[in-house]
C-alpha cells in the first residue's frame, strides 16, 4: 500500500527547513491517502519536493513528527537499531555512561521518547503515538547493544505519565515492563552514592542533566559554608559535601524529596556536615537574611517556573526574587550557582532578569562560567526545546 502523504501550505514548514523536527496542524494544506495515527507519512513542500518522513497524529498539534529526512528511507528495525546505535555511541564518547540519559528525543532523532540508565536499570518515558508504537523495538535494540558491552539491564520501568501525553489522545502509563524489580536503585555520580527511585521520583526519578554543573560548583566548596535552595533529592549539597565543604544546609519543599536526601547523606557518611529542611524557599531566605546568616555559596536550582509562553513574566519576577534574595545571603566574595531549567526562559532573558537581580541589591557579579545540561542531553540546533537549562556560576562582590 502507498505511504500516506502530509503537503505543506506554500511558505510553511519554515522550522523544518531549518532543521527542526516537528509539523503543526496549521502547516498543513492537506493529507492524502489511508492512514492511521501512528502511522509514517511522506512529507512533501507545497510544490510535492520530499521533506522526509515523519509519524502522524491527528489529534495532536504538533501532527508530524519527523523520523528521516530522507524520502526513500524504510523506517524500520535495522533503522530504529542504527539510531539507538548512535545515541549509545555518542555517549560512550561524551559522558559518563554509569548513569546517563541514553535517548534525548528529536536531538537523537528518535521524536517523543526519553530513556534513562540508572546503573542496570532503565526507564522510559514516551510522548508521542508513533514512538509509542516502536517503543518495544527501541527498548529490545537498546537491550542488546548494552549487552555487547556487557551492560546487562535487570529491569525497564515506564514513566510514561507526564499530562502531555492526554494531549496526544494518549492515556498516562506508568509501570514495569517486564519482569517487576526493586525500583530503589543505587547510582554512583561524581563518587557520591544515590538511592534513586524510580517508580515515585520526580520524571524518571534522578535529574541527571546537572551532572557536570554538581561537579563544577562542588569544586568550589572545599571548607566553605554551603546553602543549596530546591534541593530535591541532596545532589548539590552533598557534591559540596563530598568535597569538603564544612557545612550544607539543603533546602526543598517536598518532605518525600528532603528524607530521600537525608537517606542518600547517610548513604556517604555525610549527616553530620550536610543537614536538610523542609521549607518553602521564597520564606525561608529572607528569615535567614533577617537572622544574619551569610554562606560562602548559594546554588539555586529551582523548578521550571514557566512551562509555557503565556507565563514567561511571571516566571521572570519568580527568578528575579529568589536571585536577588540569594546574592543577599552570599558573603562578599562567595559564590552564587544559578540556573534555569525552563527553555521559555531564553539565555537572553535569564542573563537581563540575574542582571537586575544584582542592580536591586548592589552587588557586582563576576562570571566563573556559564553552563548548560550535559552532554547526554545534546541540544539539537533548530530544535528549541533540546536547550533548556541555562547554568552560571558567579562571584558576587559588593559594591565599594
Amino acid at each position: 500500500m502507498e505511504q500516506a502523504r502530509v503537503i505543506l501550505k506554500k511558505g510553511q514548514g519554515r522550522s523544518l527547513k531549518a532543521g527542526g523536527a516537528w509539523i503543526y496542524d496549521n502547516e498543513i494544506e492537506r493529507i492524502q491517502g489511508d492512514l492511521e495515527d501512528g502511522d509514517m507519512v511522506r512529507v512533501e513542500d507545497f510544490d510535492g519536493y520530499p521533506m522526509g518522513q515523519g509519524f502522524i497524529n491527528r489529534k495532536s498539534k504538533i501532527t508530524v513528527r519527523m523520523m528521516t529526512r530522507k524520502k526513500d528511507v524504510t523506517v524500520d528495525e535495522d533503522f530504529i537499531e542504527m539510531r539507538v546505535r548512535n545515541a549509545w555511541n555518542y555517549r560512550k564518547d561524551t559522558v559518563d555512561t554509569g548513569s546517563c540519559r541514553v535517548i534525548f528525543g528529536e536531538a537523537d532523532f528518535l521524536p517523543g521518547i526519553v530513556i534513562d540508565k540508572f546503573s542496570d536499570v532503565l526507564v522510559v518515558e514516551s510522548l508521542a503515538l508513533g514512538i509509542d508504537r516502536l517503543k518495544p523495538v527501541i527498548l529490545e535494540k537498546l537491550r542488546n547493544i548494552l549487552l555487547e558491552d556487557g551492560i546487562r539491564i535487570r529491569g525497564i520501568y515506564e514513566r510514561s505519565d507526564a499530562k502531555v501525553r492526554l494531549s496526544e489522545g494518549m492515556e498516562r502509563v506508568k509501570g514495569f515492563i517486564g519482569e517487576p524489580f526493586d525500583t530503589k536503585v543505587e547510582i554512583t555520580e561524581n563518587n557520591v552514592r544515590y538511592r534513586v527511585d524510580v517508580q515515585d521520583g520526580q520524571k524518571t526519578g534522578f535529574f541527571l542533566d546537572q551532572k557536570y554543573n554538581r561537579q563544577a560548583v562542588g569544586r568550589l566548596c572545599g571548607g566553605k559554608k554551603v546553602l543549596d535552595c530546591f534541593t530535591h533529592t541532596g545532589s548539590f549539597a552533598l557534591n559540596a559535601g563530598i568535597n569538603g565543604a564544612s557545612s550544607v544546609l539543603g533546602v526543598d519543599s517536598s518532605e518525600l524529596g528532603v528524607e530521600q536526601a537525608r537517606e542518600n547523606a547517610r548513604l556517604n557518611g555525610l549527616e553530620d556536615r550536610v543537614r536538610f529542611v523542609c521549607a518553602d524557599v521564597f520564606e525561608l531566605l529572607p528569615k535567614l537574611e533577617a537572622e544574619g546568616e551569610k554562606f560562602d555559596v548559594v546554588i539555586l536550582d529551582p523548578p521550571a517556573f514557566t512551562k509555557s509562553r503565556s507565563s514567561v513574566k511571571n516566571a521572570v519576577k519568580g527568578y528575579r526574587e529568589i536571585n536577588l534574595r540569594g546574592m543577599k545571603l552570599v558573603k562578599d566574595g562567595g559564590y552564587l550557582a544559578t540556573c534555569s531549567c525552563s527553555h521559555f526562559m531564553d539565555p537572553e532573558l535569564f542573563a537581563k532578569t540575574i542582571r537586575e537581580a544584582a542592580a536591586g541589591v548592589h552587588r557586582r557579579l563576576r562570571q566563573v562560567e556559564y553552563r548548560t545540561q550535559a552532554a547526554d542531553h545534546p541540544i539539537l540546533w533548530a530544535a528549541d526545546a533540546s536547550y533548556y537549562l541555562k547554568f552560571y556560576i558567579f562571584q558576587v562582590c559588593e559594591e565599594r
